[in-house]
């Protein structure tokens, strides 16, 4: 059994950081992440808001400068290391994984959150047949083809901007009669000829056959009018849901499931820290993940030394 200061659960811009400031600290830090470092961030073509890279810079290229940096401090990253419980034992924390056992003084949760579903007929079958979460991802098997996005925030915009450089139509559906994404998206978005928003309607079930989707059964949220409409992908962008099932019962979350900390990032939990998508906040960004991780990481910091 592994016995260290801090251990960071999630490898993305948070954890990422968190494990950068911990490793700064000279304190004892391991991080567990149980796919790939990177989180949603590698799911981003081009991440045009990050300080310092006019012009943007892709969000792989972004992860592994995190990466490299993290590990240059020679704080280890376990990748592919599911976290599987977290249990309270005197004075410190006991993490199972699927890798063993690990004990920890001071923990950060940087779990991220995973893009929210639709919940409707059609959209567990069609996963990977023209169900989609990511454009960045998928975006290149729908070349001169129909596509919806599903949305009204900034990720739903970005995809739908992703898509029309490749997609024959990309129909932005939402289900109010505006967008809540950003002015300076939006100006892009209706300054494209081949992408048509679709004001007032929701997916209510999505349809096809053994080779793919083909079509949305769409329901007008004002009339109750419904309508079909033909396309061989929808690419969902419609929020997040929280990775913290684990830790129901361990720290006090809100209704939807995120964590709540103070400003400093504690949890309800003395020795236990959340950064980053899991935590409960207004805006979820890659820049507002390193300072909720650099923020974390100085309080954990601070707990070791008053503990």
């Amino acid at each position: 059994m592994e016995r260290v200061d801090v251990v960071i659960i999630g490898a993305g811009p948070a954890g990422l950081t968190a494990g950068i400031y911990c490793g700064r600290a000279k304190v004892r830090t391991v991080v567990f992440e149980a796919l790939s470092a990177g989180g949603q961030a590698l799911m981003a073509g081009t991440i045009e808001n990050y300080p310092g890279f006019p012009g943007g810079i892709s969000g792989t290229e972004l992860i592994d400068r995190f990466k490299r940096q993290l590990l240059e401090l020679g704080v280890p990253l376990e990748e592919f290391v599911k976290v599987e419980a977290v249990e309270p034992k005197d004075d410190l924390f006991l993490i199972r994984t699927s890798k063993g056992q690990a004990e920890s003084r001071a923990l950060i949760i940087a779990t991220g959150a995973q893009p929210a579903r639709l919940g409707v007929p059609g959209e567990d079958r069609f996963v990977g047949q023209g169900v989609s979460f990511c454009a960045t991802c998928d975006g290149f098997f729908f070349k001169d083809r129909r596509v919806a996005v599903v949305g009204g925030g900034d990720r739903a915009v970005e995809e739908a901007l992703f898509l029309k450089n490749m997609a024959r139509e990309v129909f932005l559906i939402h289900r109010r009669d505006r967008l809540r994404a950003q002015r300076i998206l939006q100006e892009r978005l209706f300054k494209s000829p081949n992408v048509k928003p679709l004001w007032n309607h929701v997916v209510s079930e999505i349809k096809g056959d053994e080779t793919g989707v083909k079509a949305l059964e769409l329901l007008n949220t004002q009339s109750g009018s419904r309508t079909t409409l033909e396309v061989e992908g929808v690419f969902i962008a419609i929020g997040q849901q929280p990775s913290s099932e684990i830790f129901r019962g361990l720290v006090e979350m809100d209704p939807q499931g995120f964590i709540k900390t103070d400003a400093r990032g504690n949890t309800s939990r003395p020795g236990i820290f959340a950064a980053g998508d899991v935590r409960a906040k207004e805006l979820r960004q890659v820049s507002t993940a390193v300072g909720d991780g650099a923020i974390a990481a100085w309080s954990a910091t601070q707990y070791l030394e008053s503990s």
